[in-house]
């Protein structure tokens, strides 16, 4: 078992140490090829703000406020501003597990939060299953309330602390993605990445906004390493201006609604332990980062026509390469860029990024930026004709996160110093 981003969440991490036994498990092999073409932007690492404790995520609400949310492991959501702490926006520590590669991992806002009031999380709970809720903010006050979360969706992951996946994000069709890792253990113990009855290993996609009805989606069917359960109407305890629907609905245009014995939340599969999915909010094209087992560490790529089911390969392949047999098809879905363990010895797992699409860097435009958790060596991707990548920075942080703001700015987190940092040009 080759990742354990154990050691990250269990406190900060020493490197010389940590690297053989964190979380995010990557191996990078670069694709060798540079078009002459591309013109790689030059990058530094700009503080912006310090004092924070585990970071895990990223992101903004989409709502003018200029606010920063970041998440962070043991269980706090704290605001930034103008690179300021401003305080906690949520404290769920009372019933998030921490330790292993558990904790609170994700963070999401719904179109329009500034009139619904509430927001998504994404954690472990103290039994160890993965938790997707839904929270409601105090009325006229952002701050989150911890006593009114109502259960989206709830997946059973008490037997291994490893590969919980953990991102959120709303895509451009309004729905919510969720991505999950394999289960745990090494080499797909749980058999999770191909099995289309799991929810585990796989991206999801559900309707979260819609207003509740008839058919609104309910399932309680426990699986050994994939089952799941949705908590349907729970009486709300908010205040805030807007009443929320309650549980989800499939979107009906997901790839396996009308498959028998195949879980319709599925967007794609075949995925080891993604760790941070985003969107191209100019495009729409989707880039999935998924954590390797001890080989390889790669980017998946998804346009933005896709009308999902895509299989990512997992456990069959790891990387380019097929993983622990022979003879497996190496013509399937391919990831865009990987990097080997081999190439790249200090890499262990990969964090994926964004597109940069704000305004203040042009050399910047269209760049999708990533990095490794281990190395603190962030690269740049891009398609020219093919798909070109290079090593833009080397630096020392532990890079759990990356994500933007409304503007575009991407911002990168240090775990292990808790230290939020801007990405720009100098």
């Amino acid at each position: 078992m080759h990742s354990t981003r154990a050691a990250i969440f269990g406190g900060k991490p020493q490197r010389s140490i940590v690297f053989l036994s964190i979380l995010f498990i990557l191996g990078l092999a670069l694709s060798p090829a540079v078009a002459q073409s591309v013109t790689w932007p030059t990058i530094e690492l700009q503080v912006y703000t310090s004092d924070l404790s585990l970071p895990t995520s990223i992101t903004f609400a989409d709502d003018n406020s200029g606010n920063l949310y970041v998440t962070e492991a043991l269980g706090t959501i704290r605001i930034i501003r103008d690179g300021i702490l401003q305080g906690d926006f949520l404290d769920i520590s009372d019933r998030v597990l921490v330790g292993g590669e558990r904790g609170l991992l994700g963070l999401a806002f719904p179109p329009d939060y500034a009139s619904k009031g509430y927001f998504y999380v994404y954690y472990t709970r103290s039994d160890g299953d993965i938790v997707v809720s839904r929270f409601h903010t105090f009325q006229g006050q952002n701050i989150g309330d911890k006593n009114s979360e109502e259960n989206i969706l709830v997946i059973e992951h008490s037997q291994f602390n490893n590969h919980n996946g953990g991102q959120l994000a709303f895509g451009p069709d309004g729905y919510l993605y969720i991505a999950t890792g394999d289960g745990g253990g090494g080499g797909d113990t749980l058999g999770n990445g191909q099995n289309l009855g799991a929810l585990l290993g796989k991206i999801l996609r559900i309707d979260v906004e819609s207003t509740a009805s008839a058919n609104q989606f309910s399932r309680i069917t426990p699986q050994q390493g994939g089952g799941f359960f949705v908590y349907l109407p729970v009486v709300s305890m908010t205040t805030s201006p807007q009443q929320a629907p309650a549980a989800y609905t499939i979107p009906p245009d997901n790839p396996f609604i009308n498959t028998p014995g195949v879980a319709p939340e599925i967007w794609s599969y075949g995925l080891r332990n993604p760790w941070r999915f985003s969107f191209d909010r100019q495009t729409g094209n989707l880039f999935i980062a998924d954590v390797g087992q001890g080989a390889y560490e790669e980017v998946n790529f998804q346009p933005a026509g896709s009308s999902g089911g895509e299989n990512y390969g997992w456990p069959i392949m790891e990387g380019p390469v097929c993983y622990n047999t022979s003879g497996c098809d190496e013509t399937g879905i391919l990831p865009v860029t990987s990097y080997s363990h081999a190439s790249q010895p200090e890499a262990c797992s990969v964090t994926g990024g964004y597109v940069y699409r704000g305004s203040e860097y042009a050399s910047l435009q269209g760049f999708y930026l990533f990095g490794d958790f281990c190395s603190g060596q962030i690269w740049g991707l891009i398609n020219d004709g093919s798909w070109q990548t290079q090593q833009l920075l080397d630096t020392t942080i532990l890079i759990s996160s990356f994500g933007e703001d409304q503007l575009g700015t991407i911002y990168a987190a240090d775990y292990g110093a808790g230290t939020i940092y801007k990405i720009a040009v100098p």
